[in-house]
């Protein structure tokens, strides 16, 4: 799947480096034939012949170059949605019959906070499991509402 759209994006980056290298080209010979003439009306030929499309090529191949990538970056965000949806479908079977899809991650009763972070968690939340960092949350913190509680364990404030 990535390798099929991944393909018809190559040759845009490629027309890009190469109206750039073209451009570069045609920028440095219109800049030898006017530094070789001494007066203007012999100079213009040179900028009207190679100059001024050089640097068209140049705007032209940088033009290209970003929608290349950006071409590029889409297709893997396309993919990585594909496996997204497919591992969301997977997960739902898991759920069982009177299986909630909503009910949070994490049941355990102490909430920890990372340094520096937004969130507060609950000890065994997926976010905060194995960091040696984690401390328990400061109740201070709490009541100034500088924490926000974590999505994913959905902590509540009465457990602390």
């Amino acid at each position: 799947m990535r390798t099929a759209r991944l393909r018809t994006v190559h040759p845009v980056l490629w027309a890009g480096w190469a109206a750039l290298a073209a451009g570069a080209v045609l920028c440095v010979i219109g800049w030898y034939g006017v530094s070789g003439e001494r007066f203007a009306e012999r100079q213009l030929p040179y900028l009207a012949s190679c100059t001024v499309p050089g640097a068209a090529l140049i705007v032209a191949g940088a033009v290209l170059l970003s929608h290349g990538r950006d071409a590029r970056a889409a297709a893997r965000l396309e993919e990585l949605y594909g496996l997204l949806v497919a591992a969301g479908a997977g997960g739902d079977d898991t759920a069982g019959a009177g299986g909630s899809s909503a009910a949070p991650v994490a049941v355990g009763g102490r909430t920890l906070m990372v340094p520096g972070g937004t969130l507060w968690h609950r000890a065994d939340c997926p976010l905060v499991a194995g960091k040696t960092q984690a401390l328990p949350v400061d109740g201070r913190l709490l009541a100034e509402g500088s924490l926000d509680p974590c999505p994913i364990c959905e902590p509540d404030a009465a457990e602390d």
